[in-house]
């Protein structure tokens, strides 16, 4: 029964100065919900990075070409034509612990069908390719194995160049024109959206290595080998394994650059999202700040509340009143400030996450555990902000109290 008259003292005290209630929870208000919107939008860039990297697929290894030095010159990765199929070869034959080798050639070309024509991507590819990105056919199927021995005239389309070049058309077994090469299409890939480099992945004309290579794009070497690791704990020894053995595939001698980059899906990963996490601690430092003004508003507050109120606390000091009732009073009160001011700022903070995400088109998500989180955090600032006053509050000296005006 002294707790419930407590709290019911508590909320009156609170219920009569009611602008200054409100205007006491704003700094828990704005903290809070500063919190919660850095943390959606940082978490929103952040699971979209995620999940362009997992659209490279599950335990991929990269090897790119390039990467040297020559003539004082550092060369990035594609700069050169250092990969070979004898490479992807060594790879698939002598590497312990891959599942997938696809060597890759890669250019752009004009397109046709009918009286439709695009420019896209054109990759060459093998037939583990699909299975290696975890992509999946909208209809039809992937080219075979026997179609990459043969170089034949086969072809999968991403939505994107079906949508430009067929329209609401089904494309399967039409002929498309490929540097004026006749291909026929045997799949459509489901659409996959964008690639960390902000590239339309569905535009994109995907056929076998060797007719990209005899039949569109020449060349005799590769620009990529796509590698799928057998498991995720496999990714470091795979790479190493492959650095050795492609540094001695290309009699690189010690102490010499390599001629080629290899990186594997958690390295890319860490890369792509060390900015989101950057931003996320700028953001969280930020936010903090917010929320730390906002308890010493409550102190500050809560301090002139006690000195106002010296009176009163005589009063009921002297009709039976304990310091610790006193204590727990004031107590709760800051609390109760912290408590509703927390949840309006989560609330807050939620539409203002929205809010962004409607008018710049960044993708916001807000983790239900950084809900709790800032709940949480809001209780222990109120209890922290509030303890001192609540404290000098309980040890007013019942004389000396009745006596202030």
């Amino acid at each position: 029964m002294r707790i419930l008259a407590t709290l019911r003292m508590a909320a009156r005290a609170l219920r009569r100065n009611k602008m200054r209630t409100l205007l006491t929870m704003l700094g828990m208000i704005f903290g809070v919900g500063a919190v919660i919107a850095s943390v959606s939008i940082t978490s929103g860039a952040k699971s979209q990075v995620e999940n362009q990297i997992a659209s490279l697929g599950q335990n991929v290894v990269l090897v790119w070409s390039g990467n040297f030095t020559k003539g004082g010159v550092r060369s990035g990765w594609g700069s050169a034509g250092t990969l070979t199929l004898d490479d992807a070869d060594a790879i698939k034959r002598e590497i312990s612990g891959v599942t997938i080798v696809s060597p890759e050639v890669r250019g752009s070309a004009q397109v046709a069908a009918g009286d439709q024509d695009w420019f896209t991507s054109i990759i060459g590819e093998s037939a583990d390719y699909f299975d290696l990105r975890l992509w999946p056919f909208a209809e039809g199927a992937s080219f075979s194995d026997q179609d990459v021995r043969t170089a034949a005239k086969v072809a999968v389309i991403g939505k994107t160049v079906a949508t430009q070049l067929y329209g609401n058309e089904d494309p399967l077994g039409k002929v498309i024109r490929i540097k004026n090469v006749p291909f026929i299409v045997g799949g459509v890939l489901i659409p996959k959206g964008l690639s960390l480099q902000g590239q339309d992945q569905d535009d994109v004309i995907i056929i076998p290595y060797t007719s990209a290579m005899k039949r569109v794009l020449g060349g005799t070497t590769l620009r990529t080998i796509n590698i799928q690791a057998a498991s995720q704990e496999m990714l470091a020894p795979v790479e190493q394994q492959i650095t050795d053995l492609l540094r001695q595939q290309h009699r690189i001698t010690p102490g010499k650059d390599d001629d080629f980059t290899i990186r594997t899906q958690d390295e890319i990963a860490n890369a792509a999202t060390s900015t989101a996490r950057i931003m996320s601690v700028l953001l969280g430092v930020v936010a903090s700040v917010a929320l730390v003004i906002g308890g010493i508003g409550i102190m500050n507050i809560m301090l002139v509340s006690v000195t106002e109120r010296t009176r009163e606390i005589g009063i009921r000091m002297a009709v039976g009143a304990r310091g610790g009732d006193i204590l727990i009073q004031f107590l709760i009160e800051a609390v109760t400030l912290s408590i509703i001011g927390g949840l309006i700022g989560i609330g807050g903070g939620i539409l203002a996450s929205k809010l962004i995400a409607y008018f710049t088109s960044w993708p916001t998500l807000t983790p239900v555990i950084w809900i709790g989180i800032a709940s949480l955090s809001s209780g222990i600032a109120g209890v922290i902000s509030g303890f001192y006053p609540a404290w000098k509050a309980s040890k007013l000296d019942p004389i000396d109290a009745l006596r202030y005006e």
